[in-house]
């Protein structure tokens, strides 16, 4: 089995590549940074299974997602479970919390070993493994948004997109930096140009983006009010026909 350990913090990494000895699986790579794995991936094969941190040196470890299509089971580990649900949107067997425990991680392990045994059954190769674990749905949709300000042109990684919204017959977006920009096009073609799992059509005005929801609250007529992180200029309701569907869609 071919383990890479990404973890920023580099005695935890140590110890995390101890346990996993111990268990009779060898990590032979550790990385450390968001940038150095986009470049590792870029450069070698990916391995079976990744234990990847959440919260890295120079960012979080979902912003390698938005580069490079990782063909590899992940186990994630962190310190906080603010992001599980992120997480097990992405190819995940498990979520392990720090101080990791050694059961916990004896528990993931067996649960990608049991995956890999129910496609070997099925008379599959290494390969047919990878694109099961991978996303490939992922693939068509927006990772970035060009907008013009001015005469320049600004490229915006879909990561910091907070909402999509419509307002006199325009289409804008609002990012993490508290800026709207200007979009061409209808909010009907952005829907389907990013991805379902990241964004939702709460009503016929705004699109949200999950990382941005800072709140739920319940509201009148049996919706829904969300708050944002930043976006604050207008109420954002969940529609009450959309409801039942953005639930499902929070998990």
């Amino acid at each position: 089995m071919n383990v890479l350990i990404i973890e920023d913090e580099k005695p935890a990494a140590r110890r995390l590549k101890r346990m996993l000895s111990a268990i009779g699986i060898d990590a032979h790579t550790m990385l450390h940074s968001v940038e150095e794995s986009i470049q590792w991936f870029l450069e070698n094969e990916h391995p079976d299974l990744i234990f990847l941190d959440i919260q890295l040196s120079d960012g979080l470890s979902f912003e390698i997602f938005e580069e490079v299509e990782i063909q590899s089971a992940i186990i994630f580990t962190t310190a906080y479970d603010e992001y599980a649900l992120k997480a097990f949107k992405l190819n995940s067997i498990d979520y392990v919390l720090k101080p990791i425990d050694e059961e916990e991680l004896q528990v993931a392990v067996e649960k990608f070993r049991t995956q890999q045994k129910r496609v070997a059954a099925l008379g599959l190769s290494i390969e047919d493994i990878r694109k099961l674990f991978a996303n490939p749905v992922d693939q068509k949709f927006k990772k970035r948004l060009t907008v013009r300000v001015g005469q320049h042109i600004k490229i915006i990684p879909i990561g910091e997109v907070e909402c999509f919204f419509s307002e006199n017959k325009s289409t804008y977006i609002f990012t993490k930096e508290k800026r709207s920009y200007l979009l061409d096009n209808s909010l009907e073609h952005w829907q389907k140009q990013i991805d379902p799992i990241r964004f939702f059509r709460v009503n016929r005005t705004f699109i949200v983006q999950m990382d941005a929801i800072k709140d739920i609250i319940a509201f009148s007529n049996s919706r829904l009010k969300l708050i944002l992180n930043s976006y604050h200029d207008s109420e954002i309701i969940v529609s009450r026909e959309r409801v039942k569907e953005f639930k499902n869609w929070i998990g």
